[in-house]
């Protein structure tokens, strides 16, 4: 199959000078280019994983109760999976209310639903509620804690591992600012957490139990999403923030403040750096450029062409019209063709290192040429000149 590739720019026919990719700019900025009150951060764009900024963001430490990022999403996750709903009434256990620290005081036998559980966990940090999830999803604390290894892992978070469902500082509960900031992108993948993470004040049990977000800036940082807050000795205060303004959607993860107010001052810094210097950039478009591609003994001559939706690109303001694209298409290709086969692809650049890539596809089907299908064509054709 050979190729032919078609370059197009936008907004420049040719580019002199391009700035770094983000991730590049993460790498070049000094750990001390901002004034952070925390031993680690990380700043991700949520919906490409693009690293802004960072300062130690593989060093192990405690995680608090950040670690509940993943006793939600295991959750959310569950009740896709039909295990149970926001309505399930759950029974909690002696174990479950035995958790010491933030807690909504359950006792043993006690009902709640799963709403208010995922309440009592989003906005109070209630360890009670969050061992009564866990049971919920796995039957026990220690299997559930089997799950959280096991999604870490598959989130490539190479630097956690989880010994309890709470985040209470215990032996070996270790995470890092990277890995929690990758969990808390997948949960914010479940748009319905949010209707918790960025609740100020609520209550349970008909207003008996008053709940209080332990997260300021839901309250105080405009665009603020979440997303949860952790504190014990061990880990020190610790937050893991999330905050969408103008299509950009950014997490903020800040381990080991002295405070909660230097945690608070981190995360807002951090956010702030974010939106001030970075954007969304919709990529060129290839429409009006994908030309058919010409098929060899087929049914019919060519095979016209469709794309995915390509997705938009975390660029430094400035550089939207930096973007370039290179299209490669087959020349030629033989039938039969399946619709949605791929014939391409377009790749997309930055300064010359490439951002990403989407497939180009056939647009329908395409029957080899037989001798029956021929002689039809031919038949088919005669009837059309007659007439």
């Amino acid at each position: 199959m050979r190729q032919r590739k078609l370059w197009a720019a936008v907004l420049c026919a040719a580019l002199t000078v391009c700035s770094a990719s983000p991730a590049a700019l993460a790498e070049e900025e000094p750990s001390g280019g901002l004034e952070l009150k925390s031993k680690s951060a990380v700043l991700m764009e949520q919906t490409t994983g693009e690293i802004l900024y960072e300062m130690e963001p593989d060093l192990p430490m405690h995680p608090a109760s950040i670690t509940k990022v993943m006793t939600l999403l295991l959750t959310f996750e569950a009740m896709e999976q039909g295990k149970f709903s926001l309505d399930t009434v759950i029974s909690c256990s002696e174990h479950a209310c035995s958790m010491g620290g933030s807690q909504i005081w359950l006792e043993p036998g006690e009902e709640m639903t799963v709403h208010d559980l995922l309440k009592a966990t989003a906005i109070s940090s209630a360890n009670d509620a969050a061992v009564a999830l866990a049971e919920a999803v796995a039957g026990s604390e220690e299997g559930f804690v089997e799950l959280m290894n096991r999604r870490a892992r598959e989130l490539g978070m190479d630097g956690t591992t989880f010994q309890n469902a709470t985040g209470l500082d215990a032996e070996g509960h270790l995470s890092t600012a990277r890995d929690i900031a990758v969990m808390s992108a997948e949960l914010l993948r479940h748009p319905q957490i949010t209707e918790y993470s960025t609740v100020w004040m609520d209550s349970l049990r008909d207003g008996a139990t008053q709940l209080v977000n332990t997260n300021k800036l839901v309250r105080f940082y405009d665009g603020a999403t979440g997303l949860k807050t952790g504190t014990t000795d061990g880990a020190g205060s610790c937050l893991s923030a999330s905050a969408t303004r103008n299509g950009l959607s950014l997490v903020a993860v800040t381990l080991g403040s002295a405070t909660s107010d230097e945690r608070f001052y981190t995360a807002r810094k951090l956010l702030d750096y974010g939106f001030a210097n970075y954007t969304m950039a919709q990529p060129p478009s290839p429409e009006g450029q994908l030309e058919p591609v010409r098929v060899l003994r087929g049914v019919s001559p060519s095979v016209a062409l469709e794309y995915d939706t390509p997705s938009a690109f975390v660029v430094k303001k400035g550089e939207e019209g930096n973007l370039t694209q290179e299209i490669t298409l087959a020349q030629d290709v033989e039938a039969p063709v399946e619709k949605g086969q791929s014939l391409g692809k377009v790749t997309i650049a930055l300064g010359g290192r490439q951002l990403g890539e989407y497939r180009v596809k056939a647009k329908e089907a395409v029957d080899r040429m037989t001798f029956a299908a021929g002689l039809g064509k031919m038949f088919c054709a005669a009837l059309a000149v007659g007439s």
